[in-house]
């Protein structure tokens, strides 16, 4: 595309006017009192005592490739300059009159000069080949080539014989990324296919093996979306590829190419450069790792033989070895956690803290009923309170453990309710365990009931230990006994006491008990007072021998 000589002559006077004006304010005044021809460009920059302060440097880039760098002071940044050296040599590429063998490097006293005939493209100062540690001729005659270069490429590459063979190349390689495409989906339909057939018999073999804990309609949503996952970044991919290939063709549309490559590439090589640059923490962090499971297998293997009783430690009790290994565990991954927090990348960034800070408040507000029941389940296990299928009360709920965590406990109540308890509350409270000593000394059942006045109390002792007797599941040794609780205000409270070994039998037991008590004392005519009346009936209130069965009751 060629622009009219008399066009590029107003542009360049207008770029000229504006960079003028910029050039007046600040230290860029006194640096522009040398005059070296009559179109005195707005790149002058002050070459006194100010120019070791330079603020910043920025590229001078054409159709997105970078010529070179320029700096920039407070009152002409870097940018600024650079954008009008660009401007510059973009009017002389579309100017044809002008040659690239015309641009030529000046030097003057207090600077090198790169011109283009009447135009001064760039003024190269000592404090610029300084920044570069070169000589600031060596400095000017690179520029000087690199412009000439710029100018040939920019204008070959708006030639219509080259945008018409990129503009096939273009239409070819979109062509060849949608037959990829497709032939991306394809392939991973069959793929997606062949996965299905080979693998279904083997995962519902699985399912029947792992009791329907793992379904196979499951594992096979999981394969295919992990399929389809592939599949979408293979063809954003193929995508990203002939965009970039196409954008990169024509020269108005590179910049674009380039930011895109920056945009999905530069994360990247930022994170790779990241890793190298953390490496030698990386390798502390797994060689720290390492050691760490190491020392956790140790111990493991040390508690586990506690637990066996081939490692026997005194006044340990082999219970106890678990649920202390978790507690050595959390000791020394906190240690380890200590001593690696320092090496961890990014550790040290106000991010990281922030979160740490976030992550610090949010347990300590919501983890108190958390502490708490841990706390108080490895109290109960060190207490020895209770353990797996003994048969508990706490409060009200009376069941068998069926399992016990550091969070709840489960009991199984005789009416097969299953109950959990937090530990907390356990602990807060008293648990009557029926279990510890059923096996050893046994366990005491007792039922009271109330006797007349009238019946001599050793007839009722001895009634009540053979109903005792009669009872099926209590222990003869220790003997049953009574005990006269209260001389109330119409009957005496005897308290029958028996023993037996099986405390899951209790509700049984006490039935089959208060079942004998009512047929011995029908059989020797004593009525049992029991709840208090005020007045004595008419006729005893007793059961006859002959009554005992009347339907719907049978014979045992």
């Amino acid at each position: 595309m060629q622009m009219p000589a008399a066009d590029i002559a107003r542009r360049r006077t207008g770029v000229c006017a504006r960079l003028m004006r910029l050039a007046m304010t600040g230290l860029l005044v006194a640096g522009c009192t040398a005059a070296a021809g009559p179109t005195r460009a707005a790149d002058d920059l002050p070459d006194g005592p100010e120019d070791a302060a330079v603020r910043d440097t920025a590229p001078v880039t054409i159709d997105g490739r970078a010529l070179f760098r320029v700096r920039g002071v407070s009152a002409y940044p870097a940018a600024v300059r650079a954008a009008a050296i660009r401007r510059r040599i973009e009017q002389l590429a579309a100017d044809p009159t002008v040659s690239p063998d015309s641009v030529v490097a000046v030097e003057t006293p207090e600077r090198s000069e790169i011109r283009a005939g009447d135009v001064l493209i760039l003024g190269v100062y000592d404090a610029d080949a300084a920044l570069e540690d070169v000589r600031r001729d060596t400095l000017a005659e690179g520029a000087r080539r690199r412009i000439a270069e710029a100018i040939r490429v920019y204008r070959h590459e708006r030639e219509p014989r080259l945008l018409t063979v990129n503009g096939a190349y273009a239409l070819a390689a979109l062509l060849a990324a949608a037959l990829l495409a497709l032939g991306i989906r394809l392939g991973f339909r069959r793929l997606e296919a062949l996965v299905d057939r080979r693998f279904r018999a083997r995962i519902e073999r699985l399912q029947a093996q792992s009791f329907e804990i793992i379904q196979a309609e499951h594992i096979r949503t999981a394969l295919r979306h992990l399929l389809r996952a592939a599949h979408s970044a293979a063809l954003l991919l193929v995508a990203w590829m002939s965009v970039d290939f196409v954008l990169g063709l024509f020269p108005w549309t590179r910049p674009l190419a380039l930011w895109l490559w920056s945009v999905l590439v530069n994360p990247l090589a930022v994170l790779g450069k990241g890793v190298v640059a953390s490496f030698p923490d990386l390798v502390l962090l797994a060689f720290l790792a390492i050691a760490t499971r190491w020392v956790l297998r140790a111990t493991q293997f040390f508690f586990e033989g506690v637990a066996r009783g081939t490692i026997r430690l005194a006044s340990f009790e082999r219970d106890w070895a678990l649920p202390t290994y978790r507690l050595v565990r959390v000791a020394i991954i906190a240690f380890a956690l200590v001593v690696a927090y320092p090496y961890v990348p990014g550790s040290g960034s106000e991010a990281f803290k922030g979160i740490s800070i976030f992550l610090g408040v949010l347990f300590s507000l919501g983890s108190s009923s958390f502490i708490g029941n841990v706390i108080a389940g490895y109290a109960m296990i060190y207490r020895r309170t209770f353990q797996i299928g003994d048969r508990i009360q706490v409060g009200d709920v009376t069941g068998d453990v069926v399992e016990s965590r550091l969070m709840v406990t489960r009991l199984r109540t005789v009416k097969n309710e299953e109950v959990v308890l937090p530990n907390s509350l356990i602990l807060s409270g008293h648990v009557i365990n029926y279990s510890t000593l059923a096996s050893q000394e046994g366990l005491i059942l007792h039922t009271t009931v109330g006797i007349g006045y009238e019946t001599p109390w050793r007839q009722v002792e001895a009634m009540l230990t053979i109903a005792a007797g009669r009872t099926p599941g209590l222990r003869s040794d220790p003997p049953p006994f009574v005990l006269q609780k209260a001389l109330g205000d119409f009957a005496v409270a005897y308290e029958l006491n028996v023993y037996c070994d099986e405390p899951r039998a209790m509700g049984r037991l006490y039935t089959a008990l208060h079942q004998n008590i009512l047929d011995v004392f029908n059989e020797h005519g004593v009525q049992i007072m029991t709840p208090n009346y005020e007045a004595d009936p008419k006729q005893p209130k007793l059961v006859p021998k002959d009554q005992w069965f009347q339907p719907p009751a049978g014979r045992e």
